[in-house]
């Protein structure tokens, strides 16, 4: 990281917001996650200008969550699929739209599972109390024995 904050050096928010923390890179995962793969697919679903896209998809690569293959030999074509770090990321977009939906106004998209045909709300939760993350005080440790509260 950048700063010498020794609380931002440990915080997993900011090192996670510092690999993939812009608009843009998380619109690109979100693009990935529903099958967009290829530089021309993401440039037109985002309107994005190429230089920038460019730039995003190199740091993501960088961050390790998108990798680059080639789909055709001849002329070389290359795509950027997700990689088992941009795989474990799908969760945190589903939550960031959930609190979204709550939060930021009406009419906009859901989640729907394909199997059922239901909406999808997602919730966090804490994978060995089984408590709904929010329900409970928590309490963040730091490698340099700085504590906060939340």
């Amino acid at each position: 990281m950048k700063s010498k904050n020794n609380f931002m050096l440990g915080c997993p928010v900011a090192r996670g917001l510092e690999s993939v923390g812009d608009a843009w890179s998380m619109l690109i995962l979100r693009d990935a996650h529903a099958g967009v793969s290829r530089f021309e697919q993401f440039r037109k679903n985002l309107g994005i200008a190429p230089t920038m896209l460019t730039k995003r998809l190199a740091a993501l690569m960088e961050a390790g969550v998108l990798e680059r293959r080639i789909y055709s030999e001849r002329p070389t074509r290359e795509e950027y699929v997700l990689t088992e770090s941009g795989r474990d990321f799908l969760p945190v977009l589903m939550m960031l739209g959930a609190w979204a939906q709550r939060n930021c106004g009406d009419n906009l998209a859901r989640y729907i599972d394909d199997e059922t045909g239901l909406e999808i709300q997602p919730i966090g939760v804490d994978a060995v109390t089984g408590a709904k993350l929010g329900s409970r005080p928590i309490r963040i440790s730091q490698p340099l024995a700085v504590t906060a509260r939340i």
